[in-house]
């Protein structure tokens, strides 16, 4: 006994012309095209077309608002200047242990989301200067330096997150207390680590001429997850283990 579909809408329908059908006078020949989400009822029609499910775009590439890192270099308020020799390296206008660490740090850091040149340069080797010769006033500005972190974690640009994750690394082992300072913000930074963990570069036989450089995501996310757990304290493993399910402790195994 055949049943009847009362579930169909008549935007699910299209009439046309059947291939290869005569039809007499005053008649048409009608065919069913049915646009049907996979795994619904109307999928297993015999004229259905499954529509391909809609990509989540959990790895597509998030474009960064304009930083207040490039507005404040506009107006010339950054200590800061581009030496011009081969290295194309940065040149500091005043000594750094001198400046404001609760305000020039974060900035700095808010300048991770930049790609354009001069400022990529200036954010990351502005963020390492400081880093190296800051001490005790890093730890102190630890709670700023979250968001800056996330939003540049969030843009999944390959280039701004493996700067992010360098900056990461030198931070932890900048001063004492910092790892441990770092653990009740896991939650903040560590969802896109666990996204991209495995997202390693297979070239089978051939060569990674860019593992010179530290361009593989996969490789510095289990670096900094490594660093974390040996200078974050007693509480660093549970807490990554937490967010990123598959790491492996580095120090208990």
């Amino acid at each position: 006994m055949s049943k009847t579909r009362t579930d169909l809408k008549a935007e699910d329908l299209t009439v046309s012309p059947a291939k290869n059908a005569v039809a007499g006078p005053g008649e048409m020949s009608i065919k069913l095209d049915l646009k049907a989400e996979p795994f619904s009822i109307k999928s297993t029609l015999k004229n259905a077309v499954v529509v391909a499910p809609l990509s989540a775009g959990a790895f597509k590439e998030r474009s960064p608002k304009p930083t207040t890192f490039r507005k404040c270099y506009q107006r010339g308020e950054l200590p800061i200047a581009l030496k011009h020799d081969y290295k194309g390296s940065l040149s500091w206008k005043v000594e750094i242990e001198t400046l404001d660490y609760q305000h020039y740090l974060p900035l700095f850091f808010d300048g991770l989301c930049e790609t354009c040149h001069p400022y990529e340069i200036f954010a990351r080797q502005g963020c390492h200067d400081m880093l190296d010769r800051g001490d005790t006033k890093i730890l102190p500005v630890i709670p700023q330096l979250i968001i800056p972190i996330r939003n540049a974690l969030n843009t999944r640009n390959n280039q701004v997150m493996c700067t992010t994750m360098k900056v990461l690394q030198h931070l932890v082992t900048s001063a004492d207390k910092v790892g441990e300072a770092l653990v009740p913000y896991f939650r903040q930074i560590l969802p896109v680590f666990n996204l991209f963990k495995h997202k390693n570069k297979n070239l089978g036989d051939r060569v990674e001429y860019g593992q010179r450089k530290r361009e593989n995501i996969g490789e510095l996310i289990q670096e900094t997850l490594q660093l974390f757990e040996r200078y974050g304290g007693p509480t660093a493993f549970i807490n990554i283990k937490y967010m990123v399910p598959t790491y492996e402790s580095c120090m208990k195994n």
